[in-house]
């Protein structure tokens, strides 16, 4: 796959490309219905000889019209949407940087610079795709737009017992801490990543030894509670128990982040410094303060035999 990143004003002119089938959303999350928009355009491509591509935009659109603070969290932020879109074969990505001057384009200068400008022959969205200034264009105006130099395949809603599939949707589950459902609704574990740091090392020293995640601010992290993960550390994959919280067995005040730490199953070497990947795979309790520490140890002995065995069950 190749990646190209766009500016406004981009440099490049229609024979700077063959002939492509182009999917066009944000694409937070890469979920089932976003899945099913590119699935679309690269099936659609291979049927008219074309190369298959996707438009996505960088950062949040949100972030730069002033709805949303500076720093927003992602669910798959751009690297991690660039690898999935790799992996499902795609031959073209497209990202465009999103500014207030890009947003200012008029519906039909859009299509004309980012669509007939760059050899689109077929557009594929999702039905709410929205382009242009506030949003005016639409799937409905699209035809009109495209100066009958493109044709359009509009993908209706993705449901899930009656509830449209949607990054809004998976976040609002994320927060509750159901990332089983995040999961359903993704097509794959949510995931994180971060690099291990050290902590206080108290795990160690009642039998449980963790590794401490420092997780990237742009990842959106599931509330605080203990759940059954699994843990890529360098190309391997280990199951494992995290914790995310505030300890307050061990802290009397609350610190301002929670720490993220994971007991890996069968696991012992030192990784400081390691680059982690965390996939949430069943929230197993909530956070709470326990009266002594051999109460911790029993809960914490219970959470390993609760998820071994959530993993014994789904075998991937």
């Amino acid at each position: 796959m190749k990646t190209i990143r766009l500016t406004h004003p981009h440099p490049y002119v229609l024979e700077d490309f063959s002939p492509m089938v182009m999917a066009l959303g944000y694409f937070d999350g890469v979920h089932r219905g976003h899945q099913k928009v590119i699935q679309t355009a690269i099936k659609l491509a291979g049927e008219k000889n074309m190369k298959s591509a996707v438009m996505t935009f960088d950062p949040h659109p949100s972030v730069v019209l002033g709805k949303q603070a500076s720093k927003m969290h992602y669910i798959t932020p751009l690297h991690v949407k660039e690898q999935i879109m790799m992996e499902m074969g795609v031959d073209l990505l497209f990202i465009v940087e999103f500014t207030k001057e890009f947003a200012s384009l008029l519906p039909q200068q859009f299509v004309d610079n980012y669509i007939i400008g760059l050899n689109v022959h077929h557009v594929v969205a999702g039905f709410d795709f929205t382009y242009g200034k506030l949003g005016k264009g639409t799937m409905e105006t699209m035809p009109f737009h495209s100066r009958n130099q493109f044709t359009q395949t509009v993908v209706e809603k993705q449901t899930d017992h009656d509830r449209k599939i949607s990054s809004t949707l998976i976040r609002k589950v994320l927060q509750s801490g159901d990332v089983a459902y995040a999961k359903h609704l993704l097509g794959r574990p949510h995931e994180t990543t971060g690099t291990v740091v050290h902590g206080d090392k108290r795990g160690r020293t009642i039998g449980f030894p963790t590794a401490n995640i420092d997780v990237k601010n742009e990842y959106f992290i599931p509330p605080t509670g203990v759940y059954a993960v699994t843990v890529e550390v360098e190309g391997e994959r280990y199951e494992g128990v995290c914790n995310i919280g505030y300890k307050p067995t061990f802290h009397q005040e609350k610190k301002v982040l929670p720490s993220v730490e994971v007991h890996i199953f069968h696991f012992d070497q030192q990784i400081y410094g390691k680059t982690v990947t965390i996939k949430w795979h069943k929230r197993i309790r909530s956070e709470q303060k326990f009266e002594s520490v051999q109460a911790l140890i029993n809960q914490i002995e219970q959470d390993k035999r609760s998820a071994e065995q959530f993993f014994e069950e789904n075998k991937d």
